[in-house]
């Protein structure tokens, strides 16, 4: 069932660790947050704030300073280990180096709370882990040790790991980390499918923004002292989000949901032209810091012309007129590089 229920539900946490002198470092405080089935959720905030520290409490590989996390309705602490490993599952991003281990071992290891201390596989669990494994798009390399293939190959084995666990919630603490940028998606559009086919609730921690306010049905931001919870959208529009930067070197564009470096604005300039060149010639003037104005009478304009096999640009600057055959020559002679 798609967006049905409260699975987890967090009342009054308070997180941290244990240190030397035996005395808990509060990390976030008061947090109150619930996650329904079928959600697939993003944590986002900046570095140090307390997003692994939180995802590793709700996991129960960390206990709460304070608090309760319900899953189903019932408090984490009173599953067993088997219990609870049949309802939560959690891939973290340390870097697993197990001589003579295989990709398959792996995996494997997600069915152990099936299989008891024994842990021999049947043959349900052998179709469980090579589906599992088909799915992260590592079928080729199952039978290669772990020494052998790179950090992203092994993090996918591990996202197998916990969908071969196959349980009801599925935690992942930063699982693109080591992925370039089309295995991001691909990692990420299979999240989305265990919540719209398999009802899975995915809760995850991302500093992929891009991605993440494209495709999270549900964002936690943590902030300094209050976490933000909301679809994307939400969090754009009552520019929750712009606190992820509080200083004035980062800038968020409302329109295209892109983080940007501040830069001098070297004045105004008008666009005239139409599609996709259009668009892009729009960005690229954008990315080197100047303002667009919708009049075209401004004293700086550009004329993008796609009518002809090749685009081109035509830069007008008090009546002098300048062609340029693509937008790196373009933005070239608008920064005064010649």
């Amino acid at each position: 069932m798609y967006f049905s229920d409260n699975i987890l539900s967090i009342e009054n946490l308070s997180i941290g660790y244990g240190s030397a002198d035996n005395i808990s470092k509060m990390v976030f405080s008061d947090i109150i947050l619930q996650a329904k089935k079928g959600e697939n959720i993003a944590i986002i905030g900046r570095n140090g704030i307390g997003k692994s520290t939180l995802l590793r409490t709700i996991g129960r590989l960390q206990k709460p300073l304070k608090g309760n996390i319900l899953v189903k309705g019932k408090d984490i602490s009173h599953y067993t280990k088997q219990e609870f490993a049949r309802l939560v599952s959690f891939v973290s991003t340390e870097i697993i180096r197990i001589s003579n281990f295989r990709l398959f071992d792996l995996v494997a290891l997600g069915r152990f709370p099936y299989t008891g201390w024994i842990g021999k596989l049947g043959k349900d669990d052998y179709n469980i882990v090579n589906e599992s494994i088909y799915q992260v798009g590592i079928d080729d390399l199952k039978y290669k040790l772990i020494n052998e293939v790179s950090d992203g190959e092994r993090q996918r084995a591990m996202i197998a790991r916990a969908l071969a666990q196959d349980t009801e919630i599925i935690i992942l603490d930063e699982p693109t980390a080591f992925l370039d940028l089309p295995s991001k998606y691909e990692i990420i559009r299979l999240l989305n499918e265990l919540t719209v086919n398999k009802g899975k609730t995915i809760v995850f921690s991302s500093h992929d923004l891009s991605i993440t306010l494209q495709e999270a049905d549900k964002i936690w931001l943590m902030e300094t002292n209050k976490i933000a919870e909301g679809a994307p959208e939400d969090l754009i529009l009552n520019k929750d989000i712009y606190n992820l930067f509080d200083n004035s070197r980062m800038t968020f564009n409302i329109e295209s949901g892109d983080f940007r470096l501040a830069r001098n604005k070297p004045g105004k300039i008008s666009i005239t032209g139409k599609g996709i060149v259009k668009y892009w010639t729009r960005r690229a003037l954008e990315r080197i810091g100047y303002e667009i104005s919708d009049e075209v009478k401004e004293d700086l304009s550009v004329q993008v012309d796609d009518n002809k096999k090749s685009p081109e640009w035509i830069i007008m600057r008090k009546g002098n007129k300048i062609k340029c055959n693509s937008i790196y020559k373009l933005t070239l002679h608008l920064r005064g590089i010649n």
